[in-house]
């Protein structure tokens, strides 16, 4: 087993793993490019109708996050895997890798899925594919729905609109939670930029070079900086964004430069679920809330037809 991937499985455990194996989610380890992989799944046995989610988590977080249960911060993270498991989706956790995705300066980054544009491989599009093209196709039941759903939080959600760019022939429709565009966005993984361990460093728009956590850090029109996006001979899936106003993370100019860019590449835009603040921008307002459970499996249902 590799060093990186005993770290990334002892976190897990960490965060969760366990009590999610107790409340009937099955644990399946992968290999992608030569390095371990870990997935948690839930699945009907009959054929699934309304196809598969796959489900990235953010920054400095877990997969285990989406069906532990309990804690005040992520409870409603697990509440969505449930409502989902209730409605006959199958779910797919994927875990991000430990201090294996780097920045343009080849600093590590922490716990983040590798949703940004650099010179060097992909990280992670190799492994979301592997997850659609094997593990999903083999586990789903003869007369299931073949489609196939992303989300994500934060940076999952950033991978889910990277994600989606790539397979836009795999992926029927994606719901990026508080996210902004990965095409137009870098981290940088300073430790000294942040107090945090977990996801180091911060994330910068490449326009204006501002933490996306600054008030209009994303603001622009044309956006020469932008990374290339793959071309495709299918068309482009559907999507719907979801973001609270009062975000203190992902600023809202960020959410909307991402929609910006998904429209202006093809992506059919099911128009945005934005929660109201009341005026303050916090780290609470970033989370994954209860208000985006049903509406994101409503429009997945609807696109499973």
């Amino acid at each position: 087993m590799l060093a990186g991937a005993s770290t990334e499985r002892a976190q897990a455990q960490d965060t969760g793993l366990g009590h999610c194996t107790s409340r009937g989610w099955e644990r399946i380890d992968l290999t992608v490019n030569g390095r371990e992989r870990m997935v948690l799944a839930k699945h009907p046995r009959a054929a699934w109708a309304l196809g598969a989610v796959l489900v990235l988590h953010g920054g400095g977080g877990s997969g285990a996050h989406f069906c532990m249960g309990g804690g005040r911060l992520i409870e409603a993270q697990s509440r969505f895997t449930d409502l989902a498991s209730a409605r006959g989706f199958a779910v797919f956790l994927l875990e991000a890798t430990t201090d294996v995705v780097t920045d343009a300066a080849g600093r590590p980054c922490g716990k983040r899925f590798d949703f940004s544009v650099f010179p060097r491989a992909n990280v992670d599009l190799p492994y979301v594919r592997a997850v659609i093209d094997d593990l999903v196709a083999k586990r789903r039941p003869f007369g299931s729905n073949p489609a196939v759903f992303m989300t994500g939080l934060s940076t999952g959600g950033y991978m889910t609109i990277r994600a989606a760019a790539e397979y836009a022939d795999r992926i029927r429709a994606f719901a990026p939670v508080a996210a902004g565009d990965p095409f137009g966005s870098d981290p940088i993984c300073d430790t000294a930029l942040s107090p945090r361990t977990a996801a180091k460093g911060i994330v910068v728009d490449r326009e204006t070079r501002r933490n996306i956590t600054v008030i209009d850090a994303c603001t622009g029109a044309d956006d020469p900086n932008e990374s290339a996006w793959p071309a495709s001979a299918a068309p482009r899936p559907v999507f719907k964004q979801f973001h609270h106003a009062g975000d203190g993370i992902v600023d809202r100019s960020c959410f909307e430069k991402a929609r910006r860019q998904l429209i202006r590449h093809g992506f059919r835009d099911a128009g945005a679920f934005l929660l109201a603040g009341r005026g303050e921008r916090t780290l609470l307002n970033h989370l994954w809330q209860d208000e985006y459970n049903a509406p994101i499996l409503d429009f997945f249902a609807a696109e499973a037809r």
